[in-house]
């Protein structure tokens, strides 16, 4: 017999080509297999997505700048865990629409208050979420920079603070939907409530993240977190402005939702 992949030759008790390390299918495709196959690769004891995730927790370094520098086998890669980000990401707009929704109160929600009350709120919320993936992938880029200005001691280049920044994300989005579950089950109005926070939180994972892959003095982030949250908050608002000129442009919001209720 021959591998599926590269076309060697295998002896017949392989379970693994010796040439490309695939692993050797000899049965058809079912439900049991997938689940299994699933499972075996995310979740079992020796599996790169636990471990990436827990030493994107304790030693980021060494996922990060493994990757940057060519390993490949041991953890997780950047594009695997931001496939697995956004599908999470996507399971938390379902719970969000389909058993969270009628219960939250949007003129409760500060941060996104227009002079129409509660619907005009809920509209741009709506809106927001449809387009959370979009967003997601913006916040990328301004991460990476701000962690290129500022955390640069080991002279990478902006590719590789792009794949820290994508490790940085998609570690905490994973981790946190434990959190966000809970919430939208438990108490969903204060979920949306301390967004803000939460976003807070995101930011002080990626400096973490971009601090320890940078080597820089414990002393240096004085001025370092500072000068990152405000080259951040600046992209932040550029992303903002455009994402409310994208909403009124697809008509998913109008002038309507800012006038003032009588």
């Amino acid at each position: 017999m021959n591998c599926k992949n590269c076309n060697k030759t295998l002896r017949t008790d392989y379970s693994f080509c010796p040439d490309c390390g695939a692993k050797i299918i000899r049965n058809r495709i079912s439900a049991k297999s997938l689940f299994f196959d699933f499972f075996e690769r995310y979740f079992n004891l020796d599996n790169t997505l636990l471990k990436t995730l827990w030493h994107m927790i304790v030693k980021p370094q060494e996922v990060c700048g493994g990757y940057i520098s060519g390993l490949r086998k041991k953890y997780l890669n950047p594009v695997s865990m931001l496939a697995i980000s956004l599908t999470l990401s996507g399971f938390i707009l379902f719970l969000t629409k389909k058993l969270a929704w009628d219960s939250i109160d949007f003129s409760k929600i500060g941060y996104v208050q227009t002079s129409n009350g509660g619907s005009g709120s809920e509209k741009i919320i709506a809106a927001s979420l449809e387009y959370g993936s979009l967003l997601y992938f913006l916040y990328i880029p301004i991460i990476a920079f701000s962690s290129y200005l500022i955390f640069n001691k080991k002279n990478y280049n902006y590719a590789e603070h792009f794949v820290i920044s994508i490790y940085s994300l998609t570690s905490f989005g994973i981790i946190s939907t434990v959190y966000a579950v809970i919430l939208l089950l438990v108490n969903p109005q204060f979920y949306f409530n301390s967004a803000l926070t939460y976003s807070l939180i995101m930011i002080l994972f990626c400096i973490y993240i971009a601090y320890k892959n940078s080597q820089y003095k414990l002393s240096s982030l004085l001025w370092r977190i500072p000068s990152f949250i405000i080259i951040f908050f600046i992209g932040y608002m550029g992303v903002s402005i455009a994402t409310i000129v994208m909403l009124f442009l697809t008509g998913d919001i109008s002038t309507q939702d800012f006038v003032p209720q009588k």
